[in-house]
This record gives C-alpha cells, sequence and structure tokens, in this order.
C-alpha cells in the first residue's frame, strides 16, 4: 500500500557529519588520491607510503580542485623521496632466497624433507598474498611481531577462507627466512609469529574388534570384500582387480607407511629387508613426508611381501612394489586408488559415521596407528610408534590417542611405575 506523507508534518533534513565525505573521492594516480570532508574547506591528499604498508594523510590547504591535485603529486614525491631503499644484502626477498637454497641442498642430501621446502616456496611466491609480495623490500633489521600482525589482517581481507594450517606454514616459514639472518647475525633474534588455533579433525579410520563387535568389523569386511572382487576379476577402466588389492590393504596396516607417490607406491624391493628376533620388515623410506626414515612393520608384513614375490618371481632389486609396470607412479597410485575405492562401495563402508568423513587409502594408515594402540593394550611406546610412523607424539595424540577409548589396560599402564628390580 503506497504511502502519503503527511503536509502537517515536517521533516528536518539529516546534518552531515563534519567528518563524512564532501563529494567522491578523486584517484589522480595509483596510490595517490584527493578529496573533500564536510570539516575543512580543504582538499586533503591520501598517499601509499610502500614502505609503511599504508596511507598517509595531508592537507594540501587548496580549495580548488586542480590546484589540490598538483599539491597531492608534490606531496606523493616528498614522501617517497625521503625514503631509503633497503641495502639488498638486508632485504627479506635476500634471506628468503638464501633459505630456500640452503633447503634444497639439505633436501639433496637426505638432511631436510623435500615437500617441506617445497611447500615454503609456495608460500613465498604466491602472488596474490605470498610472504615475498608483502616483505620483499622490507629490511630483516626492523620486521617485528606487529609487522606480522598486520601481515595477517590483510591476509584475512584477501582470503578469508585460508585454513589455520595454511597461516601456520606461513608463520613457520616466515620464521626461518628470519633464522637465517639472525645466524648470519644481522639480527639479535626472531619476531615471534603466534599461531593460529587449529580445529583438530579425528581421522577416518577402519572400526575393527575388540574396539568394536566382530559384526562391525569394517577393516574385516573391507579385506573381504577386496578379495571377493579379486575372486571375480571385477574390471576396472580396463584393469581388472586382483589379489594385489587385498596385500596393499595389508601392507599398509601393517607398515604404517603412507599411501602416497614418496613413500609406499616409491618402495622398491631394494629398499626391504627381512629382519628376525621379531620377525618383521625393515623399510627404507627415502623421501617421504618427514624426510628419510627406516620403519619396522609388523610380522603379518612379512607374509604380504613373500606373496609379493610370488606375484612377481622375476622382480629386481629396482623394482617397484605394487603395479612394477607403470613407471609412473602417480598413474599407479590412481589405479589403486580407483580399486579401493570400488571395494569401499561394494562393502557399503565409503562414509565413516565416526568422524562423518569419507574413508581414503589414507585411512589404512590411521587404522594402523590406531590398531597399535588399541591391540597392544596400552603397552605401545608412543613416542617409538611415531618415529616409526614418520609422525610426532603431538599428532598422534591430537588425531588418534585422544579420540580412542582408554581401556582398563591402557588406564593400568598409565598408573603404572614400572617394575622393580
Amino acid at each position: 500500500m503506497e504511502q502519503v506523507s503527511d503536509p502537517k508534518h515536517k521533516t528536518t533534513p539529516t546534518k552531515p557529519s563534519k567528518h563524512s565525505l564532501d563529494g567522491e573521492i578523486i584517484v589522480v594516480h595509483k596510490g595517490i588520491a584527493i578529496y573533500k570532508t564536510h570539516a575543512s574547506p580543504f582538499w586533503f591528499a591520501r598517499i601509499r607510503d610502500p614502505q609503511l604498508k599504508k596511507y598517509v594523510v595531508r592537507s594540501t590547504k587548496e580549495k580548488s580542485r586542480v590546484k589540490a591535485r598538483e599539491v597531492a603529486q608534490e606531496l606523493a614525491q616528498d614522501i617517497l623521496s625521503k625514503q631509503k631503499a633497503t641495502p639488498k644484502e638486508y632485504s627479506f626477498k635476500y634471506y628468503a632466497t638464501r633459505f630456500l637454497e640452503k633447503g634444497r641442498r639439505l633436501a639433496a642430501t637426505g638432511e631436510r624433507n623435500a615437500n617441506y621446502i617445497r611447500t615454503a616456496g609456495t608460500v613465498l611466491d604466491n602472488k596474490q598474498w605470498g610472504l615475498m609480495k608483502h616483505f620483499q623490500d622490507a629490511d630483516v633489521r626492523t620486521l617485528r611481531t606487529r609487522h606480522w600482525a598486520e601481515y595477517l589482517d590483510e591476509l584475512a581481507k584477501k582470503r578469508p577462507d585460508l585454513k589455520p594450517s595454511t597461516k601456520n606454514m606461513l608463520g613457520a616459514t616466515f620464521r626461518n627466512v628470519l633464522k637465517v639472518a639472525r645466524d648470519d647475525g644481522i639480527i639479535d633474534g626472531v619476531p615471534e609469529t603466534p599461531r593460529t588455533r587449529q580445529k583438530d579433525n579425528p581421522r577416518p579410520f577402519f572400526r575393527f574388534y575388540p574396539l568394536v563387535d566382530k559384526d562391525a568389523d569394517t577393516y574385516k569386511k573391507l579385506l573381504e570384500t577386496a578379495e571377493k572382487l579379486a575372486a571375480e576379476s571385477v574390471t576396472i577402466r580396463g584393469t581388472a582387480i586382483t589379489t594385489e588389492l587385498y596385500d596393499l590393504i595389508l601392507f599398509v596396516a601393517h607398515t604404517f607407511v603412507r599411501p602416497t607417490t614418496t613413500e609406499l607406491y616409491a618402495i622398491r624391493h631394494a629398499d626391504i629387508q627381512v629382519a628376525e628376533n621379531p620377525k618383521r620388515l625393515l623399510l627404507t623410506i627415502r623421501d617421504g613426508k618427514t624426510g628419510f626414515r627406516i620403519a619396522n612393520s609388523m610380522e603379518a608384513g612379512v607374509s604380504v611381501y613373500e606373496r609379493i614375490k610370488e606375484r612377481y618371481p622375476d622382480a629386481s632389486a629396482e623394482d617397484y612394489l605394487f603395479l612394477p609396470a607403470y613407471k609412473n607412479r602417480t598413474t599407479a597410485s590412481q589405479i589403486m586408488r580407483r580399486q579401493f575405492n570400488r571395494a569401499l562401495k561394494e562393502a557399503g563402508i565409503t562414509f565413516d559415521p565416526y568422524t562423518n568423513q569419507n574413508h581414503t587409502v589414507y585411512s589404512l594408515r590411521h587404522t594402523a596407528i590406531c590398531m597399535r594402540i588399541i591391540l597392544s593394550h596400552g603397552q605401545v611406546n608412543v613416542f617409538n610408534l611415531a618415529k616409526n610412523a614418520g609422525t610426532s607424539v603431538e599428532q598422534i595424540e591430537r588425531f588418534y590417542a585422544r579420540n580412542l577409548p582408554l581401556s582398563a589396560e591402557m588406564a593400568r599402564n598409565l598408573q603404572s611405575f614400572g617394575e622393580q628390580g
């Protein structure tokens, strides 16, 4: 219904704030603009200071827009002329380059994880929000925690969707660059970069007996389904499912390796040694997520390896364990992933209701770690488990142990004072 104003009621126009804009902002050049407010008859100049990473506002003392434009350009030139260029040997860019060069040398000799260096290079060089875009011309001698906080504020505006893990990687890289400057004696210490709090999502894994009842054992159901698909020679994209899928499931669950191209699919026969007392495999992981390590398998890993050798009796020491005919290991991993997903679908266990996430091949590694915690009845040394799996005690606590029930045996182990001699 149309509203009609009352002619007897007169409205008083709202008086604008004296600090509000009087007209539009006029851009003179990139980083230079002029504007007026109701508080003054003069035009103001807004100038971007590239060193301070913020705008500087000055009054032009001019009422004429034309003259105000000229004064704004003069003010900008004056501000920029007073800035001293950072000497190359003190710039953030210089030390970022040094950090990456050193990291790549250490990665080549196995002393540093190559994946970390690649990720550090990515967060340094990202053209939209990378550290170099913001800090490259900064003098490392002047960088403080407040500069990091200002960067995070800008980052939140550009990419509010960035995960806490990415922000923490940015912080770690920022610190590591400045550590190179510290080691050179250029700065005394490295500014604090408080970590962004992360929400820990429990890792999906296959439930197993006795953690659950036998009829709810999804790990066993997965193995049975893999056997069934192999017996039926089910084909996916022209490749038949064989018992190799069954053995891959067991292998990951009993060796703790990551099902990635740099760990599981990179293992060759030359990287495996059968050891005794206890019977186990010694696996050499040359370029894992956390770098080089030698991992011990459970005893069941030996039986799996014996079947792999029977499957490929003519394999050389340099042949890969799984799908050795595929030299491109990404292709090999994709084939096994598709077969694995078919087994999940066939078994009806694609979705993990406990974590509200879908299962992936990675769930096998999570299952392996959880099995050790549960089936050892609290006796497993978490430090050794973490070292063997190429992770940390903190990671095991955050993503595995805290989400598992505390059995009676684990409670007794918690209260143990050790054996008395």
